[in-house]
């Protein structure tokens, strides 16, 4: 079995992409689910798209989720 390289660009840009493409919808399910509004008077996926953008870039930065 031969292994391929990564794209250096898709491995930096992972966190990024799991904080928008999991954690955003899943922040706003859990805000409907518990019928919590959203802050600022935003829709709940907006505000998890922020949310989920923000700790991604963060992740991505310092290399790990903790």
């Amino acid at each position: 079995m031969r292994f391929v390289r990564s794209n250096p660009w898709l491995t930096a840009a992972g966190p990024i992409l799991f904080g928008v493409a999991f954690l955003a919808p899943l922040i706003a399910q859990s805000l409907e689910a518990m019928r919590v509004p959203a802050p600022l008077g935003l829709e709940p996926i907006h505000f998890g798209l922020g949310l989920g953008l923000s700790m991604g870039i963060v992740a991505a930065m310092r290399g790990r989720w903790i």
